[in-house]
């Protein structure tokens, strides 16, 4: 690919229970390396984390396809096809925006699963299960206490640093998000909102998983990936050693971000690969 065919541009996709702020670190780094860095907010989310503790009603009643039409209408409103990066929830974002054809390459990091991976590690369960525990979730904004915080997300930090990103970062997160990846999307008939067409032809795709990860292990990854088979596009899964779920800020993060931007700019898809395509 020539430089003028490049990515010049990044998407950062949030996930749940935090905002864009849990990209800052990455925001800045990416731009000290020249690109644009474009981090978007769920609908509603584009208040500060403080404000939306305050009055989580706009998470509950947050839904996962306007969520991913807005993320698409921002990615096409772009010059250019950009490389769309995802943590967590936002990497179950950025595969049902690939597979609509959106951007040159895609990295996932620790990503919640779409439908069809039926892999739910214990740790997982624990992990979610402050949301599962109560059906009346479903339709509530529920939050993370920082002892759950710190096991889910931050088990690899210590106590006081984990509960320094929970001051700086946590949210509530929609109920029936967490409900529909954790219990129901592969166990009610039809397609759910995490469906996605696992034969499509998309942007080349980068797993990420962190061998500490409670929320979202390495076997939910592996999974996930292995699902992508029956795509003729690139799909590989990388795992670093001794990092969990809250990889992006954790001590270390840089390495992440570097092998994510490298392997994207090494396997974008140009302009012209897109349009044959």
């Amino acid at each position: 690919m020539s430089t003028a065919d490049a990515p010049d541009t990044i998407v950062l996709v949030h996930g749940l229970w935090v905002t864009p702020r849990s990209w800052e670190h990455w925001k800045t780094h990416y731009e000290s390396k020249g690109f644009t860095v474009v981090t978007p907010a769920y609908p509603g989310f584009e208040i500060e984390v403080e404000a939306l503790r305050e009055n989580p009603d706009v998470i509950a009643n947050l839904t996962v396809p306007e969520t991913v039409d807005h993320l698409a209408g921002v990615i096409e409103a772009l010059p250019r096809p950009p490389i769309i990066m995802g943590h967590s929830f936002g990497g179950t974002l950025t595969q049902l925006l690939l597979a609509r054809g959106l951007g040159a390459a895609g990295a996932v990091i620790d990503s919640a699963p779409t439908e069809g991976v039926r892999v739910t590690p214990l740790s997982q369960a624990r992990s979610l299960f402050p949301a599962l525990k109560n059906p009346a979730n479903f339709h509530k904004a529920v939050g993370f206490t920082k002892d759950e915080w710190h096991y889910a997300f931050a088990n690899v930090l210590t106590r006081e640093e984990s509960d320094a990103s929970w001051d700086r970062y946590a949210i509530p997160a929609p109920g029936n998000w967490v409900w529909a990846y954790g219990l129901l999307a592969n166990f009610q008939p039809g397609h759910q909102e995490t469906w996605v067409d696992y034969s499509a032809d998309r942007a080349p795709l980068l797993f990420i998983g962190g061998s500490e990860d409670h929320i979202m292990p390495p076997s939910v990854n592996k999974s996930n990936a292995k699902h992508w088979e029956k795509s003729p596009a690139i799909t590989e899964y990388h795992e670093f050693e001794g990092r969990g779920h809250w990889t992006c800020a954790e001590p270390g993060w840089e390495a992440v971000a570097d092998y994510a931007l490298e392997w994207t700019l090494a396997h974008a898809r140009s302009t012209a690969d897109r349009t044959t395509a």
